[in-house]
């Protein structure tokens, strides 16, 4: 009895530490649901109702007129089309060139090696916001100026990319690549066919990553784009709000709608990404 009596006090505190985390939990849960169901619950109110006071989680009364107010008086149709070409193309080609890259850094020998390597985590501690005028004045000397090469190309190599890339292909064994050379194999031969299949985890992490960051990017389409048809979504909801009307019902289902893709992926894909985050972690 005094055993279990001991044992049942030693719990005491684990059950304690268990409930206030179960509660810490919960309470990040809610504080981040109850605005994205205000934002799909406010997209069928009328603008009466959305303005007025006390604000209620759930509509007095559900209208579809916002969204056709967005499908009917919007380029909304376009700017996701944009998007998804845009981010399907970056993301492709990111994950390939990262995948290289990264086989460069971790698997071959040259010289500079870890210079140049040095030099790519020297670009993760730049903020963006110092790249923005010489990557314009680029884009104005290429010519690519409201074109979507500006939007596509200088997000394909991305310096974390790189790196995560090259943390994986460390773990690849040389006793395969050997063995493929023995064969016959070219360089290329065996990045496509030894080192590809074998970091299939880190190519998903990097494509995720890299669709979630197009799909949200605002800033740079902003500086480079100019036709409105050739808007990305996040820039395109951003022009939504007028200079002396805003339709808040139509902004917040177009906010719905623009978030269901990444709410998919993430949905679908979340285990992978912490998955693949934690391996390359352990592994460098």
């Amino acid at each position: 009895m005094l055993i279990k009596a001991n044992r049942g006090t030693a719990m005491g505190p684990g059950r304690v530490n268990l409930m206030f985390m179960n509660s810490v939990v919960l309470f990040g849960v809610l504080l981040t649901a109850i605005p994205f169901i205000y934002m799909i619950t406010a997209s069928f109110r009328d603008q009466g109702e959305l303005y007025s006071l006390p604000v209620t989680i759930m509509p007095r009364e559900w209208h579809g007129h916002n969204y056709q107010k967005l499908f009917g008086d919007t380029n909304f149709v376009i700017w996701y089309g944009n998007t998804i070409f845009t981010a399907g193309v970056r993301t492709v080609l990111g994950v390939y060139f990262a995948a290289l890259a990264g086989a460069a850094f971790a698997k071959y020998n040259f010289r500079f090696k870890r210079f140049f390597f040095f030099l790519v985590l020297a670009t993760l501690t730049l903020p963006f916001q110092v790249l923005l005028v010489p990557l314009f004045l680029m884009m104005v000397d290429f010519g690519w100026v409201d074109t979507y090469w500006a939007v596509i190309v200088p997000g394909i190599v991305i310096a974390f990319n790189i790196f995560l890339m090259r943390q994986y292909i460390e773990s690849v064994p040389d006793e395969l690549m050997d063995a493929a050379r023995i064969d016959g194999a070219s360089e290329f031969g065996i990045f496509h066919r030894i080192i590809i299949p074998l970091v299939r985890p880190a190519l998903g992490v990097v494509a995720i990553l890299t669709f979630v960051n197009t799909w949200n990017d605002f800033l740079w389409p902003l500086i480079v784009l100019h036709d409105d048809t050739k808007y990305m979504l996040a820039l395109g909801i951003a022009t939504m709000e007028g200079p002396y009307d805003v339709e808040i019902g139509a902004i917040m289902a177009a906010s719905f709608l623009s978030t269901l893709p990444i709410l998919i992926v993430f949905v679908l894909m979340q285990r992978q990404i912490i998955a693949g985050l934690t391996q390359g972690a352990i592994r460098g």
